[in-house]
């Protein structure tokens, strides 16, 4: 197999790397005599005090260079991606996958499926272990990369080849077990599907997968998110009201074995459930430190927990400002009641809180994370604006001020004639946008 060669772009200056004359453009193929892979090869290899380093300088020369250093002490090298190598895309075509929900003619980024082990670790990405081949597995347990997150969706192996539409897919408790005996913290998630992985299958997947604690350190349970561009796709049905408080039950009898067993809930149901019961939020304790939160386990809580701690080290006055917040049907009723709060404290400034329905994927769709520039300015073209709009930080592209469907934050502040500015995931930025001067 053909070396790569992984292309510096960057060096620190008063680095190890500097000193020994490495420059941007030039090439690392191989450490020790290891070929390094990717980010995770390159990082263990330079752990070590004494390195020989094979490089391909930008004139196509190879050299090799002996290099001493303190042992773990960086050399000091930026690279042309962070992974140093291409992402690994999905193999599978899961009955439930958003992507397979978009629709056409969005920007490229949207369409593409990563499932890619190493995003498990750098970035918390949620994966199915499809991808992984016998290799990679090793690398995991010889690295001890941790924690590793696991869509799993469910343990009965034919029921996942089926979900997961994939026939390699039914052994991820054999690589859970290995990742278990290994001493490998990880974290799995269900996204739960009406008459599918319910039910059974549920108290099932819980079961299997709390054997593996305490390495397996938590559950989520997520619904499906159904669009309205789902033409030649499995049929999937809404969960509604009585199915959520059926899953809610469920997951807290599990909580209370688990607690009596291991001393923690280790199953944790997501906001929605709550939300689509009519249930209260449990308190903050219930959360377990909030281990699951990009699941959406007790955003809400520790949202509503952030604002109360932030408005009581506060005195209040009579300072004048009107706002307003546009937000998704999910958080709709938890903002207007903490929008309430800050209205209390000051009397007189006035927050207009909205709900934007999401019509670009349909009324079923009612995370803010996925609302569009287009269904916020339509829905609140000619209403009370006030001095400023307030938006959550995850409508936007994580890297750039730009909606799902590719409406600039200036476009729609423009579309709409009022600034428009951007909260943090923040209970106390969300009280400081609003009373702001």
């Amino acid at each position: 197999m053909k070396k790569q060669w992984h292309l510096i772009t960057g060096v620190e200056p008063g680095s190890i790397a500097e000193e020994c004359g490495l420059e941007p453009g030039d090439r690392i193929g191989a450490i020790n005599g290891h070929e390094i892979e990717d980010f995770f090869d390159y990082q263990y290899y330079i752990e070590e005090e004494f390195l020989s380093v094979e490089v391909l300088t930008r004139d196509d020369e190879e050299c090799t260079l002996e290099i001493e250093k303190e042992e773990e002490e960086d050399l000091g090298l930026a690279f042309e991606s962070f992974l140093m190598d291409e992402y690994n895309s999905c193999c599978n075509k899961c009955m439930f996958c958003f992507i397979d929900q978009m629709p056409p003619g969005m920007r490229d980024t949207l369409y593409f499926k990563d499932d890619d082990s190493r995003l498990s670790f750098l970035q918390g990405n949620y994966i199915t272990l499809t991808n992984m081949k016998e290799k990679d597995v090793e690398r995991v347990i010889r690295y001890h990369l941790a924690p590793i997150n696991i869509s799993v969706h469910t343990t009965n192996p034919e029921l996942r080849c089926r979900m997961l539409h994939n026939r390699f897919a039914g052994d991820v408790l054999e690589k859970i077990r290995r990742f278990s005996e290994a001493g490998i913290p990880m974290n799995s998630q269900v996204v739960l599907c009406k008459g599918i992985n319910d039910g059974e299958e549920l108290d099932r997947t819980i079961r299997e997968l709390g054997e593996f604690l305490p390495y397996m350190e938590s559950l989520s349970v997520v619904p499906v998110g159904l669009t309205k561009y789902r033409d030649d796709l499995p049929k999937l049905d809404a969960f509604t009201r009585e199915d959520a408080g059926k899953v809610l039950a469920q997951i807290q009898g599990w909580q209370k074995h688990f607690l009596e067993e291991n001393g923690t809930s280790f199953v944790h149901a997501s906001d929605e459930w709550f939300i689509l019961a009519g249930e209260e939020f449990p308190p903050v304790d219930y959360y377990e430190g909030f281990g699951q939160l990009e699941n959406g386990v007790g955003m809400m809580r520790l949202l509503i927990s952030e604002v109360e701690e932030s408005l009581t080290q506060l005195a209040g006055d009579d300072r004048e400002k009107t706002v307003s917040v546009a937000t998704a049907k999910l958080a709709y009723p938890t903002i207007e009641k903490l929008a309430a709060q800050v209205m209390e404290k000051y009397p007189n400034v006035h927050i207009h809180v909205y709900c934007i329905e999401n019509t670009f994927f349909g009324e079923q769709i009612t995370v803010t994370g996925l609302l569009t520039g287009q269904d916020i300015r339509k829905q609140l073209a000619g209403r009370e604006l006030g001095d400023e709009l307030l938006l959550p930080c995850n409508v936007l592209k994580a890297d750039e001020d730009i909606f799902l469907d590719d409406m600039s934050l200036s476009e729609l502040s423009e579309a709409l004639q009022v600034p428009v500015n951007i909260i943090q995931s923040e209970g106390q930025d969300f009280v400081n946008k609003i009373i702001s001067m």
